[in-house]
């Protein structure tokens, strides 16, 4: 695949061709959502819509989407299993407003593949990568 999203992106293997996907959104498992929804505003995001009988929420941070649904939350002791690889215009800056919002953040790393970055555990044990390519900072 050459990611051009060409008529070749979207056939199957028989190469007839498939219907197109809109999007995607995370939905993960969590807890409490309530305290997972607080946590996300901290990052940045903004409640879209919410509905705390179901323990779910869907978050927006620009054009991202999450959502943090406690009612699939299979095993509630358990530590996640999920990464997030975030990728914020400013690195810089938006590590300067996490923490202003109060959250722990180790300081931005430069890794050998290219990226600034830094990495957060959410409430639930979420991984959260969140990083830039340094060619674009």
């Amino acid at each position: 695949m050459t990611g051009s999203n060409g008529p070749e992106d979207h056939v199957d293997v028989r190469g007839e061709c498939l219907m197109r996907m809109n999007r995607l959104v995370p939905m993960m498992p969590v807890k409490s959502m309530p305290a997972s929804v607080e946590f996300y505003l901290k990052l940045g995001f903004s409640v879209e819509q919410r509905n705390d009988g179901w323990g779910w929420a869907m978050l927006r941070f620009d054009e991202c989407r999450l959502m943090v649904d406690q009612s699939i939350n299979q095993h509630p002791g358990g530590l996640r299993q999920s990464v997030l690889y975030l990728y914020p215009e400013n690195i810089a800056e938006y590590h300067q407003q996490a923490r202003r919002n109060g959250l722990d953040v180790p300081d931005l790393d430069d890794t050998f593949y290219g990226m600034t970055e830094f990495r957060i555990d959410d409430p639930d044990g979420n991984r959260l990568w969140i990083g830039q390519s340094r060619t674009d900072a």
